[in-house]
Protein backbone atom coordinates (compact mmCIF):
# COMPACT_ATOMS: atom_id res chain seq x y z
CA UNK A 1 0.00 0.00 0.00
CA UNK A 2 1.00 3.75 -0.68
CA UNK A 3 0.75 7.01 0.60
CA UNK A 4 -0.55 5.64 4.00
CA UNK A 5 1.68 5.63 7.48
CA UNK A 6 1.91 1.66 7.82
CA UNK A 7 4.39 0.15 10.88
CA UNK A 8 5.59 -2.97 10.13
CA UNK A 9 6.60 -6.17 12.37
CA UNK A 10 6.33 -9.99 12.43
CA UNK A 11 3.55 -12.02 13.65
CA UNK A 12 3.03 -15.88 12.90
CA UNK A 13 6.14 -15.75 10.68
CA UNK A 14 5.31 -13.36 8.65
CA UNK A 15 5.11 -9.90 7.86
CA UNK A 16 2.50 -7.56 9.48
CA UNK A 17 1.32 -4.42 8.59
CA UNK A 18 -0.55 -1.89 10.99
CA UNK A 19 -2.41 0.90 10.27
CA UNK A 20 -4.92 3.91 10.66
CA UNK A 21 -8.47 3.78 9.45
CA UNK A 22 -9.92 7.25 10.23
CA UNK A 23 -10.27 7.00 13.97
CA UNK A 24 -9.28 3.00 14.11
CA UNK A 25 -6.26 0.84 13.66
CA UNK A 26 -6.12 -1.65 11.58
CA UNK A 27 -3.93 -4.92 10.94
CA UNK A 28 -3.11 -7.06 7.74
CA UNK A 29 -1.03 -10.24 7.93
CA UNK A 30 1.04 -11.37 4.75
CA UNK A 31 0.68 -14.66 3.50
CA UNK A 32 3.64 -17.31 3.58
CA UNK A 33 2.89 -18.61 0.51
CA UNK A 34 1.31 -16.85 -3.12
CA UNK A 35 -1.89 -15.80 -2.55
CA UNK A 36 -4.86 -17.44 -5.23
CA UNK A 37 -5.89 -14.72 -7.82
CA UNK A 38 -9.16 -14.12 -5.58
CA UNK A 39 -7.03 -12.68 -2.59
CA UNK A 40 -8.93 -14.30 0.13
CA UNK A 41 -8.82 -13.08 3.76
CA UNK A 42 -10.02 -14.36 7.25
CA UNK A 43 -11.10 -11.21 9.51
CA UNK A 44 -10.79 -12.19 13.47
CA UNK A 45 -12.63 -10.05 15.81
CA UNK A 46 -12.30 -8.20 18.82
CA UNK A 47 -9.00 -7.11 17.83
CA UNK A 48 -7.12 -5.01 20.45
CA UNK A 49 -4.18 -3.38 19.07
CA UNK A 50 -2.83 -2.32 22.65
CA UNK A 51 -0.38 -3.70 24.95
CA UNK A 52 -2.17 -4.62 27.49
CA UNK A 53 -4.36 -7.35 26.15
CA UNK A 54 -3.53 -7.40 22.40
CA UNK A 55 -5.32 -9.38 20.36
CA UNK A 56 -5.08 -11.53 18.14
CA UNK A 57 -2.14 -13.13 20.35
CA UNK A 58 -0.29 -16.35 19.99
CA UNK A 59 -3.45 -17.96 20.84
CA UNK A 60 -4.42 -18.07 17.52
CA UNK A 61 -1.36 -18.80 16.18
CA UNK A 62 -2.52 -22.34 14.97
CA UNK A 63 -5.00 -21.02 12.51
CA UNK A 64 -3.52 -18.51 11.48
CA UNK A 65 0.19 -20.16 10.59
CA UNK A 66 -2.06 -22.48 8.77
CA UNK A 67 -4.50 -20.00 6.72
CA UNK A 68 -1.09 -17.75 5.64
CA UNK A 69 0.50 -21.05 4.43
CA UNK A 70 -2.38 -21.90 2.29
CA UNK A 71 -2.36 -17.91 0.77
CA UNK A 72 -4.70 -16.43 2.85
CA UNK A 73 -4.31 -13.11 4.23
CA UNK A 74 -5.54 -12.50 7.65
CA UNK A 75 -6.27 -8.92 9.32
CA UNK A 76 -8.68 -6.98 11.92
CA UNK A 77 -9.92 -3.96 13.08
CA UNK A 78 -9.44 -2.02 16.81
CA UNK A 79 -13.37 -0.70 17.37
CA UNK A 80 -12.87 -0.84 20.84
CA UNK A 81 -15.07 -2.28 22.85
CA UNK A 82 -18.21 -1.19 20.80
CA UNK A 83 -20.33 -4.43 21.01
CA UNK A 84 -21.86 -4.58 17.77
CA UNK A 85 -23.62 -1.34 17.42
CA UNK A 86 -23.25 1.13 14.65
CA UNK A 87 -20.34 3.22 15.68
CA UNK A 88 -18.39 -0.29 15.27
CA UNK A 89 -20.38 -1.40 12.43
CA UNK A 90 -19.06 2.18 10.66
CA UNK A 91 -15.34 0.83 11.80
CA UNK A 92 -15.98 -2.90 9.87
CA UNK A 93 -16.87 -0.53 6.59
CA UNK A 94 -14.23 1.77 6.49
CA UNK A 95 -11.74 -1.42 7.26
CA UNK A 96 -13.17 -3.49 4.73
CA UNK A 97 -13.05 -0.51 2.25
CA UNK A 98 -9.40 0.09 3.46
CA UNK A 99 -8.65 -4.01 2.72
CA UNK A 100 -10.14 -3.93 -0.70
CA UNK A 101 -9.22 -0.84 -2.27
CA UNK A 102 -5.29 -0.50 -0.47
CA UNK A 103 -4.72 -4.15 -0.31
CA UNK A 104 -6.76 -5.32 -3.01
CA UNK A 105 -8.18 -7.98 -0.58
CA UNK A 106 -11.71 -9.61 -2.40
CA UNK A 107 -14.84 -8.20 -2.16
CA UNK A 108 -16.18 -11.14 -0.03
CA UNK A 109 -14.29 -11.86 3.36
CA UNK A 110 -14.95 -14.89 6.38
CA UNK A 111 -14.90 -13.84 9.14
CA UNK A 112 -13.43 -15.21 12.36
CA UNK A 113 -15.28 -13.82 15.56
CA UNK A 114 -14.51 -14.93 18.93
CA UNK A 115 -16.31 -14.39 21.97
CA UNK A 116 -17.84 -10.65 21.88
CA UNK A 117 -16.40 -10.19 18.23
CA UNK A 118 -19.69 -12.15 17.47
CA UNK A 119 -21.87 -8.96 18.32
CA UNK A 120 -19.46 -7.21 16.17
CA UNK A 121 -19.28 -9.61 12.87
CA UNK A 122 -23.14 -10.72 12.65
CA UNK A 123 -24.55 -7.22 13.31
CA UNK A 124 -22.11 -5.78 10.58
CA UNK A 125 -22.54 -8.84 8.33
CA UNK A 126 -26.09 -8.09 8.65
CA UNK A 127 -25.80 -4.27 6.75
CA UNK A 128 -23.11 -5.68 4.28
CA UNK A 129 -24.09 -9.53 3.62
CA UNK A 130 -22.84 -9.33 0.30
CA UNK A 131 -19.09 -8.66 1.64
CA UNK A 132 -19.49 -12.17 3.67
CA UNK A 133 -18.51 -15.27 2.34
CA UNK A 134 -18.68 -17.21 5.30
CA UNK A 135 -18.75 -16.69 9.22
CA UNK A 136 -16.90 -19.60 11.64
CA UNK A 137 -16.71 -18.36 15.06
CA UNK A 138 -15.58 -19.63 18.85
CA UNK A 139 -18.26 -19.69 21.47
CA UNK A 140 -19.94 -16.54 19.78
CA UNK A 141 -21.52 -13.93 21.77
CA UNK A 142 -24.91 -13.64 19.18
CA UNK A 143 -27.81 -12.50 21.86
CA UNK A 144 -27.69 -9.41 23.56
CA UNK A 145 -30.82 -10.41 25.22
CA UNK A 146 -29.15 -12.76 27.02
CA UNK A 147 -26.56 -10.47 28.56
CA UNK A 148 -27.21 -8.04 31.64
CA UNK A 149 -28.60 -5.33 30.39
CA UNK A 150 -27.51 -2.91 32.50
CA UNK A 151 -24.18 -3.16 32.00
CA UNK A 152 -22.67 0.16 31.57
CA UNK A 153 -20.06 -0.99 29.16
CA UNK A 154 -23.13 -1.78 26.69
CA UNK A 155 -24.95 1.20 27.15
CA UNK A 156 -21.46 3.28 26.39
CA UNK A 157 -20.34 0.90 23.42
CA UNK A 158 -23.73 2.26 21.82
CA UNK A 159 -24.05 5.71 23.22
CA UNK A 160 -27.28 5.57 24.93
CA UNK A 161 -28.66 5.27 28.58
CA UNK A 162 -29.97 1.89 29.49
CA UNK A 163 -33.66 2.70 29.00
CA UNK A 164 -33.21 3.63 25.36
CA UNK A 165 -30.95 0.67 24.93
CA UNK A 166 -33.39 -1.32 26.11
CA UNK A 167 -35.80 0.35 23.71
CA UNK A 168 -33.55 -0.61 20.79
CA UNK A 169 -32.68 -3.89 21.70
CA UNK A 170 -34.35 -5.52 18.73
CA UNK A 171 -32.66 -3.37 16.53
CA UNK A 172 -28.70 -5.12 17.10
CA UNK A 173 -29.51 -7.93 18.73
CA UNK A 174 -28.01 -10.40 15.57
CA UNK A 175 -30.59 -13.24 16.26
CA UNK A 176 -33.05 -10.92 15.01
CA UNK A 177 -31.05 -9.91 12.19
CA UNK A 178 -30.04 -13.26 10.20
CA UNK A 179 -32.88 -13.10 7.77
CA UNK A 180 -30.18 -10.88 5.00
CA UNK A 181 -27.30 -13.60 5.64
CA UNK A 182 -30.10 -16.62 5.48
CA UNK A 183 -31.00 -15.25 1.94
CA UNK A 184 -27.58 -15.02 0.13
CA UNK A 185 -27.34 -18.53 1.76
CA UNK A 186 -23.84 -17.75 3.81
CA UNK A 187 -22.09 -20.56 5.66
CA UNK A 188 -22.28 -20.31 9.14
CA UNK A 189 -19.96 -22.25 11.46
CA UNK A 190 -19.76 -22.63 15.47
CA UNK A 191 -18.12 -23.99 18.12
CA UNK A 192 -19.07 -23.99 21.87
CA UNK A 193 -18.73 -26.08 25.26
CA UNK A 194 -22.19 -26.87 26.59
CA UNK A 195 -20.67 -25.86 30.33
CA UNK A 196 -20.09 -22.30 29.01
CA UNK A 197 -21.26 -20.12 31.93
CA UNK A 198 -19.88 -16.58 30.28
CA UNK A 199 -21.71 -16.93 27.07
CA UNK A 200 -24.30 -19.65 26.88
CA UNK A 201 -24.36 -22.31 24.23
CA UNK A 202 -28.39 -22.37 24.54
CA UNK A 203 -28.80 -18.48 23.92
CA UNK A 204 -26.13 -18.25 21.67
CA UNK A 205 -24.39 -20.95 19.32
CA UNK A 206 -27.36 -23.18 19.74
CA UNK A 207 -30.00 -20.66 19.22
CA UNK A 208 -28.37 -19.02 16.03
CA UNK A 209 -27.87 -22.40 14.61
CA UNK A 210 -31.49 -22.72 15.29
CA UNK A 211 -33.24 -19.72 13.60
CA UNK A 212 -30.52 -19.70 11.07
CA UNK A 213 -31.53 -23.42 9.64
CA UNK A 214 -35.01 -22.25 9.90
CA UNK A 215 -34.57 -19.21 7.83
CA UNK A 216 -33.41 -21.85 5.52
CA UNK A 217 -29.51 -20.82 5.84
CA UNK A 218 -26.86 -23.50 6.17
CA UNK A 219 -25.33 -23.60 9.59
CA UNK A 220 -22.90 -26.09 11.65
CA UNK A 221 -22.18 -26.84 15.18
CA UNK A 222 -20.02 -28.18 16.67
CA UNK A 223 -20.48 -28.43 20.41
CA UNK A 224 -17.51 -30.02 22.75
CA UNK A 225 -19.23 -31.77 26.10
CA UNK A 226 -17.57 -30.19 29.29
CA UNK A 227 -15.87 -26.96 28.17
CA UNK A 228 -16.71 -23.46 29.37
CA UNK A 229 -15.69 -19.89 28.16
CA UNK A 230 -11.71 -20.91 27.93
CA UNK A 231 -8.40 -20.99 25.97
CA UNK A 232 -7.97 -24.10 25.31
CA UNK A 233 -6.58 -26.34 22.45
CA UNK A 234 -9.98 -27.68 21.92
CA UNK A 235 -11.35 -24.77 20.81
CA UNK A 236 -8.08 -23.22 19.30
CA UNK A 237 -7.24 -26.63 17.42
CA UNK A 238 -10.05 -27.43 15.84
CA UNK A 239 -9.29 -29.11 12.32
CA UNK A 240 -13.23 -28.50 11.81
CA UNK A 241 -12.77 -24.67 12.16
CA UNK A 242 -9.89 -25.07 9.92
CA UNK A 243 -11.49 -26.92 7.07
CA UNK A 244 -14.56 -24.64 7.11
CA UNK A 245 -11.77 -21.50 6.62
CA UNK A 246 -9.79 -23.07 3.65
CA UNK A 247 -12.95 -24.21 1.87
CA UNK A 248 -15.00 -21.12 1.48
CA UNK A 249 -11.65 -18.94 0.73
CA UNK A 250 -11.32 -20.33 -2.20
Amino acid sequence: MTGEQVARSQQFGTERFDFAVREWRGFVLLPTAPAPASRPWVWYAPTFVNDTYPLPKQLHAWYSERLLAAGIHVAGVDVGESWGSPAGRAGFSAFHRACTERFGLADETILWPQSRGGLQCYNWAAERPECVRAIGGIYVLVNLAGLRLADARLHAGYGMDEETFRAHLPAHNPLERLAPLAARRIPLFSIHGDCDAIVPLEENAGELTRRYRALGGPAELVVLPGLGHAEVPPFFTSQALLDFFLRHAG
